[in-house]
């Protein structure tokens, strides 16, 4: 089982989400093997992150098949460097992960509007991969317009979205976020499922706090696999 951590743009929670479901299936499911891919990175961060919270068997390469030094968009990022965009080497990195794991989380880059190439975006790729996908969306004003932004893109791509996540970025009363992301609302204006909201999270790296906030979410819909085992 494969899903696609998806996001409106950058630095939207993408990374919190990632980490807390990985965390929650190597606390409460440790018979079930989770593997961790960043599609491709520019910049340091993703991958970096991932080894130092995690025990993984992998390879740098199987966390970030693509690797880029310049934190930008990988097109403008691979050209700075004289480099080509072999996505088949990202594709052949996660068929290995995926043959070896139960469950891989697969973090994508930017948004779903985000190159990856200078012909392919991350909802292309989401498409072609026939990834199943969820979407995160930050708590903060315009968000509802995001959210039906992003989704009729995923639905236009014929995306297999499963659902919204809606993340924190800075704390947040009951209050603010009833208001500034109305559940009901969004789910009546895009047709898809919320399946939670992640707080704001002090220290991102606290493993037990990030398992414990991935399991309020409706892991029915976001790990099946590990969820019915």
């Amino acid at each position: 089982m494969i899903i696609l951590i998806a996001g409106t743009d950058t630095e939207v929670g993408k990374t919190v989400l990632t980490t807390a479901l990985t965390a929650y299936g190597q606390k409460y499911q440790p018979q079930r093997a989770v593997g961790v891919m960043k599609l491709m990175q520019a910049g340091v961060g993703d991958r970096e992150l991932y080894t130092s919270l995690f025990s993984l068997d992998q390879s740098p390469q199987e966390i970030a098949p693509l690797y880029f030094d310049a934190p930008l968009a990988p097109p403008v990022a691979a050209a700075k460097e004289g480099r080509q965009i072999d996505l088949g080497i990202v594709w052949q990195a996660l068929q290995s992960l995926q043959a070896r794991k139960d469950w891989v989380i697969v973090e994508a880059l930017g948004g779903l509007g985000t190159p990856v190439t200078q012909e392919l975006t991350v909802a292309d790729l989401a498409a072609s991969w026939r990834l199943p996908t969820v979407l995160v969306v930050p708590v903060k004003l315009g968000a509802i317009a995001q959210s039906v932004a992003n989704v009729a893109l995923a639905k236009l791509s014929r995306i297999d979205l499963r659902g919204i996540v809606l993340n924190c970025t800075q704390p947040r009363s009951e209050t603010e976020i009833a208001e500034l992301t109305p559940t009901d609302l969004i789910q009546s204006l895009t047709n898809i499922p919320i399946l939670g909201c992640l707080p704001y999270l002090e220290n991102p790296q606290d493993l037990n706090k990030l398992a414990q906030t991935a399991s309020d979410l409706d892991l029915e819909r976001l790990m099946p696999l590990v969820i019915s085992h």
